[in-house]
């Protein structure tokens, strides 16, 4: 996507490609990839590194296959095919001539179409540094809203597929994103762990930007984590120009700029003007970096449907330019790459300065913060996560059951459409209407896939009798709105409850059903005490919903084993059979909770103070929304509120009054207030026995419209804190950072939208300390969400986005969502966490972020025609997938099918440096007796993204002018990386380590 701020300052070209010098022998079939294959670079001169690129969406305006196939042009000229076609095309014409490519599931579509003939003349292309695979992911991720374990994981699908198809002239060198709004520390500390040697991007804060260029830093040395040290650190470049050519030099078929007209008999000639301009342009750029290379990149949305003429102009321009050395001109250009342009920068042996935060907000102009996305089609962002939630329990069964290669089509369909997902025009909200519809489309035929492996893994583990049928699994994925026809439909049926957490856990099991009486058993045949709960009438009335069930039956899953599942038989009986109970209503105030967590209400029901830990501190909350502002986006004054711009009309939000109609249910299993605000806004305020977290499940929409004013609905948290303009947000669900209100970090912030530049990515958590007090307060999310604390005591998170009018940055339409024709009602969860600061409190928001990012999957099977005798006769019900647990303080973040009989394996550790004096130290883990099914014989480990090993790993390194940090040297480098097999894993803080293990199944 293009949206490019309108930079007073400058604008600026980036070109990378490389050129090889012909090699001796034969230059068709030798592999010369990588820095070897870089052009020479003239000494003394400012040499200019012309980059061809084409920025190609994984869906925005149009969807994947139009973009793809080249239709629908009338919405946007666009075809990625014909771009491969007329690039290789042109490559092979000239040794000189390079060119990157960055979207990975674009290129597999395209290769996929290829004869032999053709396959042949790209791996050439490839293995001489010709054709350069850039950042290498299956899309090009957002950093905001994306979580780190979909992020890892669309990266890794994305490398393989060049790592399989071109070895290590397919592997990409540097991080290339270019167009995402905003960036994200753990995302650079994601590249230095996949060994990067760099990043460059072009969306930056425009105050960020001017202070920058103006002191000379617009490269740095990013350190991306307090925890890993130089392991984290990457060389970090702020593209000049966005990523689009300088002024007037845009050569596609795409653009109106003239040509290079070289003929001198021609009216028209223009090479001594033109050449004049671009070395103007140059030596500007030149003077804003401190190195004698800059990068140009020479490209844009969609270029190069017809390359020639790229191309063409750029072999003049490089002419005529270079002809200007022989009178005196310091200017060389060269085709080039990012990598190249680094290698070049990198030899130079200057010192760099350093970076420590990260590059949020983003904003194009004083009145353009881009925090609307962060909440942006609120479903989307659910159903992406249920699709990583899913993706990881369908990965862990294939790996446990051994499954064959011919489910490896359904498993890959599913790993293709999370990294669709992950695009930043996907998850991000920020695409067409009809787009949404698409990626929506891709995403559930990529769970319908995956629901083959779940049946086939799981009807592998539960037959005792091989000659009774297999039973069949269905998920219910709409029990967010309380829907579930296996649950609603048969008077017996089985749930299976799998865990796809290495750990023991013990998580409330619920969903909806029609009966008044049940029996929930165990494997053993054990009763188990369940509780039905009335489902809320405005869950009940959402648009949409298909269910007669209005209530809700809870059991709890106790003691449920690492990787593991238990199956309960669940029978409709009669009233003196059932060991349920049904919830208490009443309306009266008094506590709320249970015994060592619980509220205080006053006289009106309201919620006032919450005791936990042994102590009680205010704890109130709100519900309200901001107007939208209406302009028409001329000038930045008057930028209207769109799908990715927040911008509110009034700093002031107006609050919900506090009247809400409540009624509250107990039991022995979960206690729950029922709220309905108005008529669009509602609210579950839940806790279950034992925990000690606060369930709060939103419910808004349909907005209403009809007053003609947009609605960005908010919830705020409100307590007696003192945070003293401090609050920390996650960075893609990982290590925290530290925010303060109307500030920046590294420059002096001007600041004239208040609310809008103050929200942050929440990705799945924020939370608020009061040093003084020593208390803490934490909301945890279900999905991405914009947030902040815009006042001591408060954190505010934005729920839902219904706006009327278009922010003008390139989707040309309303932020104006409806579902089965009225206005889109979204579902979620908020978990809301508090007390004493320290340790206790800190590890269990970890923990309870891994608990609520991985849920236990249930798979429901109906069994009409069984009792429970019969089917624990016929089918086992339970299985453990890991021998012992892993310590709490680690987590199983992959398990995957890898290569022929290999497996992927990644173990990191969750918390950070200082969180807890026991926790926080290293940890060792033994891969030989971790899992049940199989043995590891061997484990090789590799980059982050398992398409490197690790020993063979070798990053360039950088000379930094301060370290305001203090960072050990070769973090985590002991002898142990460099061993080709190791069956014991010690980590440190943070730290994640990637292995490719070989194992014997039990049996075979």
């Amino acid at each position: 996507m293009t949206a490019a701020p309108a930079w007073t300052l400058l604008v600026v070209c980036a070109a990378v490609t490389a050129s090889v010098p012909v090699q001796r022998n034969d230059p068709e079939t030798q592999e010369h990839c990588g820095y070897e294959s870089c052009p020479p670079i003239k000494d003394g001169m400012i040499n200019v590194h012309l980059v061809p690129h084409t920025h190609d969406d994984v869906g925005w305006l149009k969807t994947v296959d139009q973009y793809f196939f080249g239709s629908q042009n009338n919405i946007q000229k666009a075809g990625v095919q014909y771009i491969l076609d007329t690039v290789v095309e042109e490559l092979q014409h000239d040794p000189k001539k390079r060119f990157i490519y960055v979207e990975t599931a674009f290129f597999w579509k395209w290769w996929n179409r290829q004869d032999d003939s053709h396959r042949h003349q790209v791996r050439k292309l490839v293995q001489q540094g010709r054709l350069e695979f850039i950042g290498g992911g299956w899309s090009m991720n957002d950093e905001a809203v994306t979580h780190y374990q979909s992020t890892i994981d669309q990266m890794t699908w994305g490398l393989r597929r060049l790592n399989d198809t071109f070895g290590k002239c397919g592997r990409p060198r540097v991080g290339w994103q270019i167009d995402p709004f905003g960036h994200s520390r753990e995302m650079a500390s994601i590249f230095a762990q996949m060994g990067y040697d760099g990043l460059f991007f072009g969306r930056l804060d425009y105050q960020d930007k001017m202070n920058r260029l103006s002191s000379k830093t617009a490269e740095m040395v990013w350190q991306a984590s307090d925890n890993l040290g130089k392991d984290a650190e990457l060389f970090t470049h702020a593209l000049y120009n966005h990523y689009s050519p300088p002024p007037g030099f845009c050569f596609d078929v795409l653009c109106d700029d003239e040509p290079i007209i070289d003929d001198k008999h021609s009216p028209d000639y223009n090479v001594d003007n033109r050449v004049t301009q671009f070395i103007q342009f140059a030596k500007l750029q030149a003077s804003f970096y401190n190195s004698k290379h800059i990068i140009m990149t020479m490209g844009e949305d969609f270029h190069y449907q017809e390359a020639h003429m790229w191309f063409k102009n750029l072999d003049k321009l490089i002419r005529y330019v270079n002809l200007r050395q022989a009178n005196g001109s310091n200017i060389n250009l060269l085709y080039s790459t990012p990598s190249c342009y680094l290698k070049a920068v990198n030899d130079a042996k200057l010192s760099w300065t350093t970076k420590q935060d990260d590059f949020f907000p983003y904003a194009s102009d004083s009145h353009a913060y881009w925090t609307g996305y962060y909440t942006s089609r609120p479903t989307i962002k659910y159903f992406e996560r249920l699709g990583n939630n899913y993706l990881q329990v369908c990965k862990q069964l294939y790996a446990l059951t051994d499954l064959g290669p011919e489910d490896q089509v359904d498993l890959n369909a599913l790993r293709e459409a999370m990294g669709v997902m992950q695009h930043h025009d996907a998850i991000t909200g920020t695409e067409k209407q009809k787009v949404a519809f698409d990626y929506a489309r891709i995403l559930s035929r990529g769970i319908a896939e995956c629901n083959i492996i779940t049946n086939t893994a799981v009807n592998k583990l539960v037959p005792l009798r091989k000659e009774y049928p297999t039973p069949v699994w269905e998920n219910c994925l709409k029990l967010n709105v309380s829907q579930c026809a296996p649950s609603e439909e048969s008077k017996n049926f089985v749930v299976t409850v799998y865990n796809p957490l290495a750990q023991v856990i013990s998580p409330y099991i619920r969903f909806p059903v029609t009966g008044s009486s049940y029996k929930v058993q165990d494997a053993k045949g054990n009763s188990l005490p369940t509780q039905l709960v009335p489902i809320p009438e405005p869950v009940q009335n959402i648009p949409g919903r298909m269910s007669q069930a209005t209530q809700e039956l809870v059991f709890r899953a106790v003691n449920l084993k690492p990787l593991g599942f238990q199956s309960y038989f669940v029978s409709q009986v009669k009233s003196e059979e059932s060991n349920t109970y049904i919830s208490d209503e009443s309306n009266a105030s008094g506590n709320f909770g249970h015994k060592t967590y619980y509220y205080t209400t006053n006289r009106r029901g309201v919620l006032k103070t919450l005791t936990t830990h042994g102590v009680k501190f205010q704890v109130a909350q709100a519900y309200g929304y901001y107007e939208g502002a209406v302009g028409d986006n001329e000038e930045a004054i008057n930028r209207s509120s769109g799908a990715y711009i927040f911008r509110p009309k009034s700093s002031t939000p107006k609050i919900m009054p506090n009247r809400s109609q409540f009624k509250t249910f107990k039991g022995p299993l979960v206690s729950e207030r029922h709220e309905v605000i108005n008529d669009w806004l509602s609210q579950v305020v839940r806790i279950y026995t034992d925990e000690q977290h606060t369930e709060v499940e939103w419910l808004v929409g349909p907005l209403p419209i009809k007053d003609g004013v947009g609605k960005e609905v908010i919830v705020k948290y409100m307590s007696e804190l003192s945070s003293k303009g401090k609050f920390y947000t996650d960075s893609n669900g990982r290590e925290l950072l530290e925010r303060t209100r109307n500030a920046r970090p590294t420059w002096h912030l001007k600041l004239e939208e208040p609310v809008a530049g103050n929200y942050y990515p929440i990705t799945s958590r924020i939370l608020l300390r009061d040093t003084d007090k020593k208390l803490e307060l934490a909301v945890l999310t279900d999905r991405a969400q914009g947030g902040s604390s815009l006042k001591d005591g408060e954190l505010e998170l934005m729920l839902h986005r219904r706006l009327l009018h278009d922010d003008a940055f390139g989707v040309g339409e309303a932020l104006n969502e409806t579902a089965f024709g009225k206005g889109l009602v979204a579902r979620g969860k908020h978990y809301l966490v508090g007390g004493p600061s320290g340790n206790v409190l800190t590890v269990y928001e970890r923990q309870l972020a891994q608990e609520k990012l991985l849920t236990p999957w249930l798979l429901f099977s109906r069994a009409d025609k069984y009792s429970f005798e019969s089917w624990s006769k016929t089918y086992r019900m339970e299985f453990d997938g890991v021998k012992m647990p892993l310590p709490a303080n680690v987590h199983l973040l992959t398990l995957e099918p890898w290569k022929g009989r290999s497996l992927l394996v990644r173990l990191e550790h969750i918390l950070e440096k200082g969180e807890d004096p026991k926790l926080s130290k290293s940890v060792t883990v033994s891969l030989k007796n971790l899992f049940a099914p199989f043995e590891i014989v061997s484990a090789r480990e590799t980059m982050l993204g398992a398409n490197e090993w690790k020993k063979d790993s070798s990053r360039l390194q950088w000379k930094t002018e301060s370290n305001s940090i203090d960072r050990h040297e070769d973090t985590h480098q002991g002898s142990l990386n460099h061993a080709e097999d190791i069956l014991s894993v010690t980590l440190e803080p943070m730290q994640i380590r990637t292995f490719v293990v070989e194992v014997k199944y039990a049996g075979k």
